[in-house]
């Protein structure tokens, strides 16, 4: 029995039957010809409600949250936890319409993002010292520090921590050059997608605190489109491929001036309001960061941008 033939017969299936359905584990999910539409989301930061209400709103899911969309293909951008109430709650989300997509003609994807690393480090190695710049830290603290949460900490399972460890870094798609981060660090593990995916994936299979630490520190950093310009996007774009690069981790306020600061504090206030996407660098790069967790929006878009073209 194919996969589509199994969910024709059973209908939306649930987080458990997920897994057997589809192991979101598996890196480089073939995908099926005819590909329809093409989506990205923002960081989710544990806004499961938000989220829900975005997919819906942009009719990749329907009222019960199952997959709406047939043959679409949505990516997120990574940074499913901390800050929010329920990064579980989103993780299991993603995992679920991952196998009804798949099911549905249609994927769903997610890239690795630094919050990522971050609870992988607190659940491997909780207080363990590892050496920052600041001193001796600890991937705990870290996490505590940078909004945390206690109930995904207590909720998180083993398939979570193996669905996170295996997830690619980067993929290019329709000529756009997808990353979790504003940061030129990933020409630091190799010079195609494929190298760079494969060694980030073999360090989180080796386990060691000082090595997730370091990749925890480099794809943290921020703003290299920005302050560097378009010269730093086109240093990605001509080694990875793609016209545009889009990217999640820094929140649109901060790109443009109008947060609260330039800390990855998660502070709440009224920001200012987030219509779409920010485009800059010259068109070259794109910003899918609403700053949900400062009161800004969770943002779902269709690629090509049209104000991007």
């Amino acid at each position: 029995m194919t996969q589509g033939e199994s969910q024709g017969e059973t209908g939306p299936v649930g987080a458990g039957q997920a897994r057997d359905l589809y192991a979101p584990t598996i890196r480089d999910l073939p995908v099926m010809d005819g590909a329809g539409p093409l989506y990205v989301v923002g960081d989710v930061h544990g806004y499961l409600d938000e989220l829900r209400a975005a997919l819906r709103e942009a009719g990749l899911t329907d009222e019960s949250d199952a997959w709406a969309a047939g043959n679409a293909r949505l990516w997120f951008l990574g940074d499913f936890t901390d800050r929010g109430p329920d990064g579980i709650g989103v993780i299991d989300l993603v995992m679920r319409l991952s196998a009804e997509a798949a099911a549905a003609g249609g994927y769903c994807k997610a890239l690795l993002g630094n919050h990522e690393l971050l609870l992988l480090g607190a659940s491997r190695f909780g207080d363990t010292p590892v050496e920052s710049a600041a001193g001796t830290a600890s991937f705990r603290a870290a996490w505590m520090l940078n909004g945390g949460q206690r109930s995904d900490m207590e909720r998180l399972e083993d398939h979570h921590i193996q669905w996170m460890s295996r997830l690619d870094s980067m993929a290019l798609v329709d000529d756009h050059l997808l990353v979790h981060s504003d940061t030129t660090a990933y020409r630091d593990y190799g010079d195609s997608i494929e190298d760079v995916n494969d060694a980030i994936f073999q360090a989180l299979q080796r386990n060691d605190a000082a090595e997730t630490w370091e990749l925890f520190r480099k794809f943290t950093k921020r703003f290299a489109f920005r302050d560097d310009g378009p010269e730093a996007v086109r240093e990605m774009l001509d080694v990875y491929g793609g016209s545009r690069i889009v990217h999640g981790h820094s929140p649109i306020p901060y790109l443009t001036g109008e947060g609260p600061g330039e800390a990855d504090s998660g502070e709440p206030g009224a920001g200012p309001k987030i219509t779409g996407p920010h485009v800059y660098a010259d068109s070259l790069a794109i910003a899918m960061d609403g700053g949900v967790t400062m009161s800004g929006r969770l943002l779902v878009a269709r690629l090509p941008l049209a104000t991007a073209a």
